[in-house]
């Protein structure tokens, strides 16, 4: 049975993935790792938890060592928008974290996991189905940082074997952890937003495409390519995944099929909005899917749904 550390365990993949993870392979076999520590959360609780500030290769190696770990998922980072606001400490903390994780996955011979992101292409990338290999030149710091982590971790691939895999995540949805300061939290917060106040204000704009995904459809793509043979892999790092493609129009059409009296309204915020267009309107996943079975089980419309009765209940 193998023993999975993974860091950004309190964030929003992070508070997902630890649960599922513990529900397949054990409690006892999935490490949960968090600069913060909330004894009350169900991550902390559940199973073994470690204080780690992932800048700190040392008590980075240590965990791991600890556990006897045989793979790591590393998510642990900060996010497009928050990015914008402190660039530096931006690259500092996704830059320094991601190589302390490679070097604990190169000393311990074991798997790394890390996502990249849509933020990873950039203006002059081809808007609609965006290839797997394409022009990446973004222009964000966010985006600069997980372009940098693509071909890191594919170097710590080919110069010392190490086990480098991750997927390009477009925006997530969630019920579970609120958005922490991405690009694409508009698409979280309305659905928040109308099971609270049957009304919503959108900073990104009507008509701007960007992909999507529900988070349970997230996890599961983890897992699946975790398991996936290193065989049938070609490109291993920063596989293209999608579920679906909307604008914020799409998201209140689908929350008023089920709640008529919701309102949709627009102040924009330039920040965002610049970020948003920078990146594709949808992307294609095909590599994913013949490399490693990829299938996402949900659209706009179960995931809204689904999210409308969870934050409801």
């Amino acid at each position: 049975m193998k023993t999975i550390l993974v860091t950004g365990a309190l964030g929003q993949i992070g508070s997902e993935l630890v649960t599922k993870l513990r529900s397949l392979y054990g409690d006892n076999h999935v490490v949960g790792a968090d600069i913060r520590t909330d004894a009350d959360n169900p991550v902390v609780r559940g199973g073994p938890f470690e204080a780690l500030d992932v800048m700190d290769g040392e008590r980075f190696l240590e965990v791991g060592k600890k556990y006897h770990v045989d793979a790591v998922i590393h998510l642990a980072a900060l996010l497009s928008a928050t990015a914008e606001a402190k660039p530096q400490f931006a690259w500092h903390l996704n830059m320094t974290g991601l190589l302390n994780s490679l070097e604990t996955a190169r000393q311990l011979q074991c798997q790394l996991f890390t996502p990249s992101s849509i933020a990873a292409f950039g203006p002059s990338t081809p808007k609609d189905s965006t290839p797997q290999d394409t022009i990446q030149r973004p222009n964000t710091m966010y985006g600069v940082t997980k372009v940098s982590g693509e071909l890191l971790c594919d170097y710590y691939h080919q110069r010392f074997g190490v086990d480098t895999r991750g997927v390009r995540f477009p925006g997530l949805i969630s019920y579970v952890t609120p958005p922490g300061g991405g690009t694409t939290d508009y698409a979280v917060e309305i659905y928040y937003q109308a099971v609270k106040n049957k009304k919503y204000t959108s900073y990104i704009a009507a008509g701007t495409k960007m992909d999507m995904m529900y988070m349970p459809d997230a996890v599961d793509a983890i897992v699946r390519l975790m398991e996936a043979d290193p065989a049938t892999l070609v490109h291993r790092n920063a596989f293209n995944i999608t579920a679906m493609s909307f604008a914020p129009e799409d998201v209140a059409a689908a929350i008023q099929a089920l709640m008529p009296e919701f309102v949709l309204t627009y102040d924009v915020d330039p920040v965002r909005q610049k970020i948003a267009e920078s990146w594709p309107n949808s992307i294609d996943p095909s590599c994913a899917v013949e490399e490693w079975g990829f299938q996402p089980s949900y659209d706009l419309k179960s995931m809204t749904k689904d999210m409308l009765e969870k934050l409801s209940s």
